[in-house]
C-alpha cells in the first residue's frame, strides 16, 4: 500500500496560536495552495480518500476530490491540547503545565487533553485498518502530527527526532510506501 499523506493548507490563526482539534478555517491563501497540491497529485490514482473531519482537512479534499467518496475519519484528527486549544504558546509554556508538558510531551496528557501514546494507539489502529482493507493507494488529507505518527510507525523512527526533524509543511505530500516499509 502506498499512502500519500496531505497536509491541510495554511490556517486563519495568528503564529503562535494552539489549535490542534478546534476548528479552525483554511486562510485566505487556500485558493493558492489547494491548486498547488492538486498539480502534486495530477495523474495518480487512489482507492481510498480519508480525510480529517475538521475543516481545514474537509475544504481540501472536497477539492481535491470532488466527485470521490471521501471517508472522514475522526481518528486521523491532530492531538487534543485540552484546555490550551485557541491559546498562545508562550501562554501555555509560561503556566507551568505548559512548560512541564514541553519538557515530557512524548508521554504526558495536555492539560484536559490527550498524550501522543493515546493519538499514536488511535492512529495505529485506524493504519492497520487501513492496510487490512486491501487498499493499494490511498490519499489521506491530515495534520502535521499525524503524519510525523505514520512516519514514526511505518520507520520506526524516534518521535523526539522526528519533532526536531521533520516538519511537513502547509499542502505538503508524504508518501510512505508499506510495501516496501519505507518511505519515498
Amino acid at each position: 500500500m502506498k499512502l500519500y499523506a496531505i497536509r491541510h493548507t495554511s490556517v486563519d490563526v495568528k503564529p503562535g496560536i494552539c489549535y490542534g482539534q478546534s476548528d479552525v478555517d483554511v486562510a485566505e491563501s487556500f485558493h493558492r495552495e489547494r491548486k498547488a497540491v492538486k498539480e502534486e497529485l495530477s495523474g495518480l490514482h487512489f482507492d481510498k480518500i480519508v480525510s480529517s473531519p475538521l475543516q481545514r482537512c474537509r475544504k481540501l479534499a472536497e477539492y481535491l476530490f470532488p466527485a470521490q467518496n471521501i471517508l472522514f475519519e475522526e481518528r486521523i484528527k491532530e492531538l487534543d491540547f485540552g484546555d490550551w486549544e485557541l491559546k498562545s504558546w508562550d501562554d501555555i509554556y509560561e503556566s507551568g503545565e505548559g512548560k512541564n508538558w514541553m519538557d515530557n510531551y512524548q508521554n504526558l496528557p495536555t492539560l484536559n487533553g490527550e498524550a501522543y501514546p493515546q493519538m499514536q494507539d488511535r492512529i495505529a489502529a485506524w493504519l492497520q485498518e487501513l492496510k487490512e482493507s486491501g487498499t493499494e493507494a490511498a490519499a489521506v488529507i491530515t495534520h502535521a502530527g499525524v503524519i510525523r505518527i505514520v512516519k514514526h510507525l511505518a520507520e520506526g523512527q524516534p518521535m523526539s527526532e522526528l519533532f526536531a526533524e521533520f516538519k511537513p509543511s502547509y499542502g505538503s505530500v508524504t508518501i510512505f510506501d508499506f510495501n516496501e516499509n519505507n518511505e519515498k
